[in-house]
């Protein structure tokens, strides 16, 4: 077992429970239990608090929440699920590239930060791209289930490339291209990273354009000249694209000028699925250099463990980590994170209280794990780690529900699904909205590609079926413009709870149902997803 820090203890104790919530209560005849809004109204209180700083990985912070969180699940009565401990040690790599570099193609040279960014998860000081041919390859997806392969005819090997953010059908707006305006994986920057590194690329580079990115140039810069972490493997990352990098759409446009060819043309054409690589004919230098620095975080993982099948496991999530404390001239920023995602990580907190008073009075046949990730605002770091199996076998996890940010104020009639036609498990979700008499509301800005950017997607790449549950500004307007990722996301006293409760009260029916009923759910669309579930489970699809 963990040790638990003193001051976390001290700190914990003594705190003023708040009143309970008025929200008339919906469905409760499925839990058994009853949610009680002092403990989560306590907990994010503890967790969004100025003493845990933000809750940064590699933190005094991350001590205190994971102190906090074991000695939670030790004190309801689960047991560590890492060889009897609660914490998943988390391996990384802390990469920040040096940004006095410069980028040439022909005769064109760009700046660091305002025209181009480049960075590295392969563990090396220095990488350079030394008179490496650029080409543009439309959007730089292969994709057979759509009949849609911009490589094709093409050998790419340490070349350059230039790709297009998002995918055809947001572009187009056609329903009946990829999924029209909702965003598909093959839109996802990760996605044409990892697809080039297939490929044999020596570098990508991503146009950037504010709409179908879903973001300005200045949250790509903010976000890729720092320092970033990344898992590391038993080759140094090799496998990974040796540079990942945009560049801002008048940097492309200059690009394409220079070799005599139209950026916007060019753009028309590759919306063909018979659209093929041109070459720029230009060359490409640039030399990375990088400061590493070798770390370890860790995961929380709690088990509830089952009475008939318990190496059978329904996985409930939430991340633990945010953005830490920023020195300033004026004093530290902190960014306690406190509905992203103190509350998500309260909620896991609430629902394991519950679920083991029902598992005393009647065991769940298969084994309930309870994950807090770190590092996820950083890539998904975290529950990568978790789902490489070291701690459980990805064919033994009937499915995953993830909790990232959720509705503190009062509770709503509908509840969001992200990502449309996956899998079994938005049954799942519709029925038990049905039974609290709520409807399913579709992701009102599915272009932004959400179902991709949660800890739940690096369980889903390895074909566990997964869902969502996000609330952040569909029910508080002010939140993304104000408070998300800003310093402004703080703890109220004054909130209801009333959406917590009843998404609480969701999740467990879900969770129940998977937990007695012997059900494996299934992936529904031909996808990555689903190809990789029948390699675990070939009799269950």
């Amino acid at each position: 077992m963990i040790r638990l820090k003193t001051s976390c203890l001290l700190f914990c104790l003594g705190l003023v429970a708040c009143s309970e919530s008025t929200t008339p209560a919906v469905h409760k005849e499925q839990n058994k239990a009853q949610v009680t809004l002092s403990n989560v109204h306590q907990d994010i209180k503890v967790l969004a608090s100025d003493e845990f700083a933000g809750r940064g990985p590699l933190t005094e912070g991350e001590t205190l929440t994971i102190n906090y969180l074991a000695k939670q699940y030790q004190d309801i009565g689960l047991v560590g699920a890492v060889n009897g401990d609660f914490l998943q040690q988390v391996e990384m790599a802390q990469l920040t590239p040096d940004q006095n570099m410069k980028l040439s193609i022909g005769e064109l040279s760009f700046n660091a930060g305002s025209d181009f960014t480049a960075r590295t998860q392969q563990i090396q000081t220095s990488i350079e791209i030394d008179n490496s041919d650029v080409v543009f390859v439309g959007y730089g997806i292969n994709a057979p289930e759509y009949q849609w392969n911009d490589f094709k005819d093409i050998d790419v090997k340490g070349k350059t490339l230039i790709v297009l953010v998002n995918d055809p059908g947001f572009a187009t707006q056609d329903d009946t291209l990829f999924t029209g305006n909702a965003m598909t994986y093959y839109g996802r920057w990760t996605y044409k990273y990892e697809e080039a590194a297939r490929q044999g690329a020596a570098a990508v580079l991503i146009v950037h354009e504010t709409a179908p990115a879903a973001y300005p140039w200045s949250v790509v810069e903010s976000s890729n000249t720092g320092s970033k972490y990344t898992l590391i493997d038993n080759n140094k990352n090799a496998s990974q694209i040796p540079i990942m990098g945009w560049v801002d759409v008048e940097a492309a446009e200059a690009i394409f000028n220079q070799a005599g060819l139209d950026y916007h043309q060019l753009k028309q054409r590759a919306l063909m699925p018979d659209f093929t690589a041109v070459n720029l004919n230009s060359k490409a230098n640039l030399t990375l250099n990088n400061q590493i620095t070798m770390a370890k975080s860790n995961n929380v993982i709690a088990k509830l463990t089952g009475s008939e099948s318990p190496n059978e496991y329904v996985v409930i999530s939430a991340h633990w980590d945010h953005f830490g404390t920023n020195e300033t001239d004026t004093g530290p920023k902190i960014f306690n994170g406190a509905v992203d995602n103190a509350s998500g990580t309260a909620a896991t907190l609430e629902i394991a209280r519950i679920m083991a008073k029902m598992h005393q009075i009647k065991p769940f046949k298969r084994s309930i794990i309870f994950a807090n990730f770190t590092a996820e605002e950083t890539g998904l770091i975290g529950s990568e780690q978790f789902a490489n199996g070291d701690v459980i076998p990805t064919k033994q996890m009937v499915a995953l529900l993830n909790i990232d940010g959720m509705n503190v104020l009062d509770g709503v009639d509908y509840i969001l699904q992200y990502g449309k036609g996956l899998s079994e498990m938005e049954d799942y979700l519709a029925k038990a909205a049905s039974a609290q008499g709520r409807t399913v509301k579709m992701d009102p800005r599915p272009q932004n590609g959400l179902f991709f950017r949660s800890d739940h997607f690096s369980l889903a790449k390895q074909g566990v079926p997964s869902l969502l549950f996000m609330s952040l500004g569909d029910t508080d307007p002010d939140y993304i413009t104000h408070k998300y990722h800003k310093e402004a996301d703080d703890y109220s006293a004054d909130w209801s709870l009333g959406g917590v409760e009843q998404d609480i009260e969701l999740l467990i029916d879900i969770a129940v149902q998977l937990a007695n009923n012997g059900d494996w759910p299934k992936w529904k669309a031909e996808s990555d997803f689903k190809t990789r579930r029948l390699q675990d489970r070939p009799s269950h699809n």
